[in-house]
């Protein structure tokens, strides 16, 4: 491959690296917390510094992980293919990449409420710590499901410089969501994470700990979002989101069971891409 080739190759190599694909997941809830922060559709201005601040902070979270776990992933068959064992980037470049994804973040936070020019580095610190954990307790899942539900309470704190019960809860329903799923998640690398010594629910408590896990957070999901809507204004819209947001969770369990695992990809990846869309549908008809 020529130079130029390659060069031209890198912002479908990065886009690979940070799975940008899976920002389905996150910033549909970084847009709930502002909706219901204001009870409106938020200025253009707050949006669009919202939406940088998530790309530079989860484009930051993901190539942290993938530089950190690097030589974990090169001894696993289903991530050695991955930009960084591969070869496909060098280490070089995906810090580059962090530096100019903590740079966007850094200057869409400062275009924000003063509030969250001095809790920026909270999520910095999530984002550093998370890929260590599975090198020392099953509880990673959980540290990632809270530093997930940052995200609207990041973005509620952004657009309103406050932090009322009602977007706590909201980041529970969310920690729970993530945590529940990336139990599941787990279930790819079972064999391969007991073989390198590494942590996880399913390490830990076998397949049917990472059922039961997994059911457990969902409910509370779930149960955090009524929580969040009994402390709010919100209409019918709003609680009908919430049932479809039960409705698909119970649907993503009903596709996998122990022992059966064969649609594990469709239960992690498209439904849960799902739920976080049609819960934003929901708000915004909620809201306008």
């Amino acid at each position: 491959m020529t130079e130029a080739a390659a060069v031209a190759t890198l912002p479908r190599r990065f886009a690979s690296l940070v799975k940008i694909e899976h920002t389905v997941f996150a910033l549909p809830f970084a847009y709930i917390g502002a909706l219901l922060a204001v009870d409106a559709i938020p200025s253009a201005h707050d949006l669009l510094w919202v939406t940088a601040a998530m790309v530079g902070a989860r484009s930051l979270a993901m190539a942290l992980n993938r530089l950190i776990d690097a030589e974990i992933d090169a001894r696993n068959p289903r991530t050695a293919g991955r930009e960084l064992p591969a070869g496909l980037l060098s280490r070089a470049q995906v810090i580059v990449f962090s530096a100019a994804s903590l740079g966007l973040y850094l200057v869409a936070v400062f275009q924000l409420d003063p509030l969250v020019h001095y809790l920026w580095p909270i999520p910095v610190i999530g984002f550093v710590v998370y890929p260590f954990l599975k090198r020392w307790t099953w509880l990673c899942h959980f540290w990632l499901g809270a530093v997930d539900g940052l995200a609207p309470l990041g973005a509620w704190a952004a657009v309103t410089g406050t932090l009322p019960w009602p977007a706590w809860a909201l980041g529970g329903a969310v920690a729970f969501w993530v945590a529940g799923f990336d139990l599941f998640y787990s279930l790819f690398d079972l064999e391969i994470d007991r073989a390198q010594g590494l942590h996880s629910v399913a390490t830990r408590f076998g397949v049917h700990g990472v059922f039961l896990g997994a059911r457990i957070c969902h409910a509370l999901t779930v149960l955090w979002l009524v929580v969040a809507g009994l402390g709010l204004d919100v209409g019918v819209a709003y609680w009908l989101g919430v049932v479809v947001v039960a409705a698909l969770l119970g649907y993503e369990h009903s596709l996998v069971r122990p022992g059966d695992l064969r649609r594990l990809n469709a239960a992690f990846f498209t439904v849960n891409g799902v739920i976080a869309l049609a819960f934003l549908v929901f708000v915004i008809v909620d809201v306008t």
